[in-house]
């Protein structure tokens, strides 16, 4: 089962007050043709605070803006290089997610597997205006899982299976890759970040207050109903969404399930809770969202039709969340769930910002 979900990687450390920018790249590639429409075999994409900046996929082999400010501020030569460098990386995804099958012994023609890599760095801004290095991040998910990753304080890689470790003997036996992964994620990605940040500071100023929805469908179990609580539409990612049973805060306990921050197509996003309850039960029930960049506050309360959902009524909420699904994958890619890690990098330079080539020292 596909999950689309972004990496969130705000961790300890920072002032509450800091404004903190990131600019993370994440390259998606499958063994095989998907099947789906607007999920290629291959993608790759560049995010500013969140937002898609640069695209490239399999079928249209070009790196296209995303971004006003990226298609006027930044030259032909610039998405000339990227396009290259990219088709270089979708070679380099084949070619490796071909050594790790063999080296899995995993059916090459029945079964579908996916190799992802992310990296990128967060800064905090300075009282000048200046970017400061908070952390960096390179890390490599095989199939969802943890794969590979890069330790920056100590200057090696991180190999959480055995699966990995070949890879992670070979890496760490090159002195200069990881000083160059070093270099990159400390220097030249928070460059790039600087120039970014610069060029587009109008749109990243801009904030999207949250739109509320509830609404309920038929459960699997004919006495449950599931209670859907979303707020959408808000920008920045940060946002909290409660349900409350007769005033009480539900949780995980609770079976409170969350679908985590997810992006729509318009560069804001949406968050999902749901529960799943008796049709019989009394209970009142309440969602509450909170926006603090907006300072917005909704709450929305699901009134007793909703609660008794008759059965042939139960395709038609599932067609909504059918139609939600499809605008979180509306950004024409898919972005498989990489676990939340919070790792120290860096790399050195090249002509794009995320130019760390794949060469033959990264085979496996």
């Amino acid at each position: 089962m596909f999950i689309v979900a972004f990496l969130l990687l705000w961790g300890p450390g920072l002032t509450e007050s800091a404004e903190i920018h990131s600019l993370h790249y994440i390259y998606t590639a499958f063994s095989k043709p998907v099947g789906l429409p607007g999920i290629h075999e291959f993608t790759a994409m560049g995010l500013l605070d969140d937002r898609m900046i640069d695209y490239f996929d399999s079928e249209h082999q070009a790196k296209v803006p995303k971004q006003e400010w990226m298609r006027e501020r930044l030259p032909a030569d610039y998405w000339d290089k990227g396009t290259q460098s990219r088709k270089s990386k979708q070679q380099w995804f084949k070619v490796n997610i071909g050594i790790l099958m063999e080296r899995m012994r995993q059916n090459e023609s029945t079964n579908l597997h996916v190799l992802q890599w992310m990296h990128g760095c967060e800064a905090e801004t300075n009282p000048d205006g200046t970017l400061k290095f908070v952390r960096g991040m390179d890390m490599y998910s095989y199939d969802g899982g943890d794969f590979l990753s890069f330790d920056d304080k100590n200057g090696v890689w991180v190999a959480p299976t055995p699966e990995a470790e070949p890879t992670k003997r070979k890496w760490d036996g090159v002195q200069v890759l990881k000083e160059y992964t070093k270099g990159y994620l400390e220097n030249e990605c928070i460059d790039w970040l600087s120039k970014f940040v610069n060029y587009g500071q109008q749109q990243l100023k801009k904030k999207s207050p949250p739109d509320l929805h509830v609404f309920a469908k038929n459960s699997r179990v004919q006495t449950n109903i599931i209670l859907t609580c979303l707020a959408t539409g808000f920008y920045p990612k940060d946002v909290t969404v409660t349900i409350r049973r007769n005033g009480r805060v539900l949780t995980a306990d609770d079976g409170l399930k969350s679908s985590g921050p997810l992006p729509n197509n318009d560069d804001t996003f949406q968050r999902r809770e749901y529960v799943e309850v008796l049709k019989s039960d009394p209970s009142s029930y309440s969602c509450e969202v909170f926006h603090e960049a907006t300072n917005v506050s909704l709450s929305k309360s699901w009134d007793v039709s909703m609660l008794s959902v008759p059965d042939d009524d139960g395709s038609a909420v599932t067609g909504l969340v059918a139609a939600l699904l499809l605008v979180l994958i509306g950004v024409g890619v898919i972005l498989l769930v990489l676990r939340k890690r919070r790792i120290n990098g860096r790399r050195s330079s090249a002509d794009t910002p995320e130019s760390q080539e794949l060469n033959d020292v990264r085979q496996e």
